[in-house]
């Protein structure tokens, strides 16, 4: 019994090492943590499956900010054009973006996979800029920003 408990508690360590790892080579350790350990996959994914895992929560974060933008239609209507602009934004890396960069990891090309990552937050910031300094949309924008960043660094380490 005791045999079978040491061995779980290693495979758990060296799990959470992979993650570590991975995200010691990322620009924000933390939230590259933080987005692994809230999926279960993660503990059993090897740099592949955590790059998936990261492009998921882009999507994710796509779609929660194109529902914030249609609410802010009718909360918001003086910003119709900049919302406009960040719904085709946000469609663009939920239609595109996200089904390139999955595409690419799953079938080992993951040049095409950081295209497409890196293109979900070049989306974000120019979805931000379209509000010229009022944006409504500063914390999800951020955040994609972020995330795109952090999933960005864990495709290259596939190059």
């Amino acid at each position: 019994m005791k045999l079978i408990v040491m061995v779980m508690t290693m495979m758990m360590i060296s799990e959470g090492s992979m993650i570590d790892q991975t995200c010691k080579q990322t620009p924000d350790f933390k939230l590259c943590v933080s987005l692994l350990n809230s999926d279960p996959r993660g503990s059993s994914a090897d740099t592949s499956g955590l790059a998936l895992i990261l492009i998921d929560k882009i999507k994710v974060l796509a779609t929660k900010t194109l529902t914030e933008i249609n609410g802010l239609y009718k909360k918001r209507p003086e910003l119709k054009q900049a919302l406009d602009q960040c719904s085709r934004r946000y469609k663009t890396i939920l239609n595109a973006d996200v089904p390139e960069a999955i595409e690419a990891i799953s079938k080992g090309v993951p040049k095409f996979g950081e295209d497409g990552v890196m293109d979900a937050g070049v989306e974000a910031s120019a979805c931000e800029e379209g509000f010229q300094g009022k944006s409504p949309l500063t914390s999800l924008t951020k955040s994609m920003q972020n995330i795109s960043s952090v999933t960005r660094a864990v495709v290259r380490m596939l190059l």
